[in-house]
């Protein structure tokens, strides 16, 4: 990717946004994206020549993954294309167990069954190699075999089978019309990615699975040509773990208020259109006094709150001070779990993590260690419950069996802990966002994700939005902005007071969450209907010159 193009698209994004190394593969016709991958029979065989080749010189356990990996992004501006990217990347990873430590070796040459067991051949000699250094051998939970199985996405269109000039004309039009709505500038992409797995374990597994994800975004600025100031407003997409249909969005599936949003589809024009003339309101909008204010979070919002205050500090890795990148390690440590009455949010809150849930971004039927995937309570009406363990970590905190979390971004990455998808439960009593707004004397309506700022143990932040409405007396009062809030994980989660019941449950999601060293990027849902959250420190971010 050329400076220039990585500059301008990094502009669309969030705090949260991160570009992936696209790179990485070699760049290919769309054509060559619907060619046929190699058959489930013709990887078992290349699968069990590394096998045999692990076991027969010492490895007490191995497994194989043979990965191809698409990618495509659309890339616009204004009535131009600026780029259109495909790449593919394929080859093999092969993890083993030897003399009671791991080793890892990758190679790209997939249809040659000598160099398959020749990566098995390295990755034991690693492994042995290590094993001098290390304190104390790893402990897999237990694991059975599935056989020959296998998964693929739910989805209803294959976005790589779109024509790239229906692509082209969807953002093209989507920038149009943010244009006829009063935006100076406009930028518009669209993001596929779709990963054919095949897994095989000495425990006897052979899994085959068709993973597909798409994620439209755009970013509108409204320029004021008196002043020369300017405002912004990026797209309340979220991604998905779904095909194109998620761009012909339902109408009977808007949830309607201030702005509209969908619960299962997206419609992009419309967003624009939206997105464009709310930029604009932004120019004139009051600024916020700083203050504690009662909070009404919309799912796009809330769910980067969730990823950073709960997902992250809840992997185990985390906790235990194995993983300290990205904003280091954890305050939630075993200690507080092991109290069994930590108090992590108010009784209105449980938080979820679950590899399941249709559409999101982490479903898939098996992990990348061919652990079958679940659901599992990490906090209880507030409590402190459980984290998110893999098969070398599950004995640590007395679990018989891994959560299935375990992913990697490559068939060249090593897998690794990785979040699944977090989210906070849905109300049980019904209550939709006007009945909760109509209960708020002082408050801020917050749509959208922004900058967000989080300590080294995931404790004490700051998070922004892209719309923010100001609640007087149980109505909205008009559009604020320069305003952000300050608060730590666990005061933030126990002023948690009320969430809005099923009908207004949304996903949000990271499609390039980042993790490890050297860094790994993951795609990852969070989902919760809109919530409310009491006495709030909120600040004005506005700069004084």
């Amino acid at each position: 990717m050329k400076r220039r193009d990585f500059i301008q698209l990094a502009g669309l994004g969030t705090g949260a946004f991160m570009m992936p190394a696209f790179a990485m593969g070699r760049n290919v016709s769309p054509e060559a994206f619907l060619e046929k991958s190699v058959d489930a029979a013709v990887n078992k065989r290349l699968a069990d020549a590394a096998l045999n080749a692990a076991k027969s010189k010492g490895a007490s356990y191995a497994d194989v993954r043979i990965g191809r990996y698409l990618n495509q992004f659309v890339v616009t501006r204004e009535d131009k294309v600026q780029n259109i990217v495909n790449t593919e990347s394929y080859g093999v990873g092969v993890r083993v167990i030897a003399n009671g430590c791991w080793g890892f070796a990758a190679v790209v040459d997939v249809n040659n069954e000598a160099q398959m067991a020749k990566a098995a051949e390295d990755a034991v000699a690693i492994a042995k190699a290590n094993a001098k250094l290390m304190k104390e051998p790893v402990q897999l939970a237990p694991q059975k075999g599935f056989g020959e199985v296998s998964w693929k996405a739910p989805i209803k269109k294959n976005a790589f089978e779109v024509p790239i000039k229906e692509k082209v004309d969807l953002l093209l039009s989507v920038n149009d019309a943010a244009m006829k709505n009063g935006a100076n500038y406009v930028n518009s992409v669209l993001f596929l990615v779709n990963e054919q797995k095949y897994f095989a374990s000495t425990d006897g597994s052979y899994i085959d699975q068709d993973v597909h994800r798409i994620w439209p975004i755009f970013n509108v600025t409204a320029i004021d040509p008196k002043s020369g100031k300017f405002e912004t407003r990026n797209a309340l997409s979220a991604p998905m773990g779904m095909g194109y249909d998620y761009l012909q969005a339902n109408p009977s599936d808007k949830i309607t208020g201030v702005t509209t949003r969908y619960n299962k589809g997206y419609d992009m024009l419309e967003d624009a259109t939206a997105a464009a003339k709310q930029a604009k309101e932004k120019l004139t909008a009051k600024s916020v006094e700083a203050g504690k204010y009662d909070l009404i979070l919309d799912p796009s919002h809330l769910w980067l709150t969730i990823h950073e205050s709960v997902g992250h500090p809840l992997e185990l890795d985390r906790v235990l001070g194995y993983e300290a990148n990205f904003a280091g390690t954890s305050f939630a440590t075993l200690d507080k779990w092991q109290s069994k009455n930590f108090q992590y949010g108010s009784k209105q809150v449980n938080l979820i993590a679950d590899k399941l849930q249709e559409g999101s971004l982490g479903a898939v039927g098996w992990d990348d260690e061919g652990v079958n995937t679940k659901k599992w309570d990490l906090v209880k009406e507030g409590v402190l419950v459980n984290y998110q363990a893999i098969r070398d970590q599950a004995h640590i905190i007395g679990e018989k069996e891994s959560h299935g979390c375990c992913y990697a971004d490559s068939w060249s990455s090593v897998q690794f802990q990785r979040m699944p998808n977090v989210s906070l439960a849905a109300g049980k009593t019904p209550l939709s966002v006007d009945d909760m707004i109509k209960d708020v004397k002082k408050g801020i309506y917050i749509i959208g994700d922004g900058s967000f700022s989080i300590d080294q143990q995931r404790y004490n932040f700051q998070f922004g939005g892209q719309l923010f409405y100001e609640i007087k007396d149980g109505k909205i009062a008009g559009m604020l902005k320069d305003v952000a809030y300050q608060s730590n994980t666990q005061e933030f989660w126990n002023s948690c007071v009320q969430v809005c019941d099923e009908k207004d449950y949304r996903l949000g999601g990271s499609f390039f969450d980042g993790k490890g060293q050297p860094s790994q990027s993951s795609a990852v849902s969070h989902g919760s209907s809109t919530a409310r959250f009491n006495g709030v420190n909120v600040i004005n971010t506005a700069r004084k010159i």
